[in-house]
């Protein structure tokens, strides 16, 4: 699926010369946590959310807490602190340095996006204007939309031989992998053995293993990695 498949199209967006109490308002009423800022054309200047409103002097809010010896390097800082706690425009709120992903931006990319850069929401773009936007709630949406699975035993038909060829592809690549002499497929139940360092790398194993067609079963017959004495 891509950006476009699953993006929300009635954008709420604002305007830079709109007021900080007129957004939160909006917020409320809207019952949305975030907008994009458009400007006359269209065009995304920037991006405003309850973050962005969190310090106001209206609500004796505006001091973040500061540790004493950054207070000799911080007089940028100060002021934009300042300009956010007491802007009454949304252009002086706002998120001016905006991420945005074009309509055919696929969903494992966005997801990647919004995960490296700590947001909650992605505006998606067509020949640079806004056509919708991604939050992390459409993505979740789009997992709940899928199918449910096929049965367990929908691949019976695929010999053991099959099975593991497919999880030793699975696995390839991964520093986590088993070994491929500690896999074992006896009549569609894949048998783990071994000796590995994390319990995660084993689960990861386990996982990959029980979404291979045609499983009946996993057994996990793996050891602990000894811990010599001393160390």
């Amino acid at each position: 699926m891509r950006a476009f498949d699953i993006m929300t199209r009635n954008v709420v967006s604002v305007r830079p010369d709109m007021t900080v109490r007129e957004v939160a308002r909006m917020f409320v009423e809207k019952r949305i946590s975030g907008a994009p800022v458009v400007d006359a054309a269209d065009a995304i200047v920037g991006m405003i959310s309850e973050g962005d409103l969190l310090r106001r002097v209206e609500l004796d809010t505006d001091k973040p807490v500061r540790s004493s010896w950054l207070d000799l390097f911080s007089a940028s800082d100060d002021a934009r602190n300042y300009v956010k706690s007491h802007g009454l425009k949304v252009e002086d709120v706002m998120s001016r340095e905006v991420v945005s992903v074009d309509e055919d931006t696929p969903i494992s990319d966005v997801a990647t996006l919004l995960e490296t850069q700590h947001i909650k929401r992605v505006p998606v773009t067509r020949a640079g204007k806004m056509s919708g936007i991604i939050s992390r709630a459409n993505l979740i949406q789009a997992l709940a939309s899928l199918p449910e699975e096929p049965a367990r035993d929908a691949g019976a038909d695929v010999t053991d031989r099959e099975i593991r060829a497919m999880l030793m592809g699975e696995l390839a690549g991964h520093k986590w992998a088993f070994a491929g002499r500690n896999i074992v497929v006896s009549d569609g139940v894949i048998h783990l053995w071994g000796v590995f360092h994390s319990a995660e790398s084993v689960q990861a194993v386990r996982v990959a293993a029980e979404s291979i067609p045609g499983v009946k079963g996993v057994d996990d017959h793996t050891e602990p990695y000894p811990v010599m004495p001393g160390i």
